[in-house]
């Protein structure tokens, strides 16, 4: 069973960290922990319009950003790597800095210390010279800076399925490739003109709103 932590910060970009739980809970002996910081609330609320349960339901496990004693805040707890999707600026500059606040930063620091695999999805744009060189430090301490850039060679041409193959990107970067699905109504079609899409599942969305839904409810 591997572990991935998910750490969600109050950056725009909350259907990437959607499509990233959903895509984590489809594959095979995964185990999700998710760390939601306080600012992601607001930004998740504003994009999707989704209360924090949405993603919790999505997660095996969610630790409290504000407790520090939490399993990832320890190096002695094992685990597989950790993204965090989107990464704020200000979790950024904690994590390039080592000058965290939260549980989602301290697992981040711990990460590096550990030498395990530490994803960042930036998102901002334009960049100032401060967001660059934070990028530039978290780099050198050996963590992998993952903009959210489409990739458009693929074929996919929906939101949905650009999002799909980044999280597919960052499945490689944690040495666990992963299947790429197609989903909706259209999924079919649309497979006919990708080259990345391995599977076609019409109710996987479905699936994971009724999910969330028996968690929401019991």
């Amino acid at each position: 069973m591997k572990r991935i932590i998910v750490g969600v910060s109050g950056a725009s970009g909350m259907p990437l960290a959607l499509s990233l739980l959903r895509h984590l809970a489809a594959l095979p002996a995964v185990e999700s922990h998710l760390i939601l910081s306080p600012g992601a609330h607001a930004v998740l609320e504003a994009e999707c319009g989704l209360a924090p349960s949405a993603l919790h339901a999505l997660a095996d496990v969610s630790h409290d950003a504000a407790c520090l004693g939490a399993a990832p805040a320890s190096g002695s707890w094992q685990h597989d790597g950790m993204v965090v999707c989107p990464c704020s600026m200000s979790s950024l500059a904690c994590i390039a800095t080592g000058a965290g606040t939260n549980l989602l930063h301290r697992a981040a620091d711990v990460a590096l210390k550990e030498r395990r695999p530490l994803i960042l999805v930036p998102r901002e744009s334009p960049l100032s010279r401060i967001h660059l060189r934070n990028m530039l430090w978290a780099s050198e301490a050996e963590a992998v800076i993952m903009p959210f850039m489409p990739a458009f060679y693929s074929g996919e041409d929906t939101l949905e399925g650009l999002m799909g193959q980044f999280c597919g990107r960052i499945f490689d970067q944690l040495g666990y490739p992963a299947k790429v699905i197609a989903t909706g109504g259209l999924a079919p079609v649309v497979e006919r003109y990708s080259s990345t899409i391995d599977e076609v599942n019409t109710e996987l969305t479905l699936e994971g709103l009724r999910l969330i839904a028996d968690r929401a409810y019991r």
